[in-house]
């Protein structure tokens, strides 16, 4: 007997959610890594605390909590759903951050190794369960890897995010790059038989790097490229135009393929 899906069904409103939010992580976690926690100050390490470490532990522990509840819960729901998507993409900018640049790994070894992550859970998935389709999530041991797919393509975004803009492409220029990959994935979609489940990923993928310049260039300075908007200020209102958007427009789960079959 097939039943829904936990996760939404894949629409335009949740494309225009999904980059919101990797931006929101990208402004959230470096308004905790950088700004609170004072890793991009002259004081930085200082106190013997790693910002990006910590910002890891805190925004990793929110996912864990909110995956435990998502995956415990009984049926798809939107604002679990999209807070576990935020806090996904919020740990994955810490923790990008932290690889890359503590660890000094680089943004090419960084990006290299997170894109070998998010491919070995892809093929772990299908090789356990037959399908990394996203309607199939409906049970605990899909969702599991689902997120687990999910934080590391958000920790691998925002690392490809950053190598492109510093390679010289800048924060704007980052944004069109990534842009306009998610429009090749569009045009693909639309014109051609190549596999959906290929181009969610691809896109699923892409959105993040998108959200990740577009963050930075909102918040970081005019020397460096950016708007200078307060993190802060630019998280605050990126959360309420969530909020606004998963109240105005249609939040259904997406279904289960043998659901649609019967």
């Amino acid at each position: 007997m097939g039943g829904d899906a936990k996760v939404p069904a894949i629409t335009l409103g949740f494309w225009l959610i999904k980059i919101l939010a990797t931006t929101l992580g990208e402004t959230g976690g470096d308004a905790v890594s950088m700004s609170w926690l004072g890793e991009t100050t002259p004081d930085a390490g200082a106190s013997g605390i790693n910002g990006y470490l910590v910002g890891t532990l805190i925004f990793g522990t929110a996912l864990a909590l909110l995956v435990w509840l998502q995956i415990r819960a009984r049926r798809f729901a939107p604002w679990l759903y999209w807070t576990t998507i935020i806090a996904s993409t919020t740990a994955g900018t810490t923790l990008a951050d932290f690889a890359t640049r503590s660890l000094g790994i680089g943004y090419p070894g960084g990006s290299l190794l997170l894109l070998g992550l998010v491919l070995a859970s892809l093929f772990a998935w299908h090789r356990s369960l037959g399908t990394i389709a996203a309607d199939s999530v409906a049970t605990p041991a899909a969702e599991l890897y689902y997120w687990i797919t999910i934080t590391f393509s958000q920790t691998l975004g925002t690392a490809l995010g950053d190598w492109v803009a510093d390679a010289g492409a800048g924060y704007a220029g980052g944004a069109l790059v990534f842009g306009a990959a998610l429009g090749v994935v569009a045009l693909l979609a639309f014109l051609t038989i190549t596999s959906r489940v290929v181009l969610f990923w691809a896109a699923f993928i892409l959105t993040r790097p998108l959200g990740a310049t577009v963050g930075d260039y909102l918040d970081k300075p005019f020397g460096a490229g950016g708007l200078e908007v307060s993190r802060l200020l630019a998280s605050a209102l990126l959360a309420a135009f969530i909020a606004l958007l998963i109240l105005i427009l249609p939040q259904r789960a997406g279904g289960h393929p043998r659901a649609a079959a019967q």
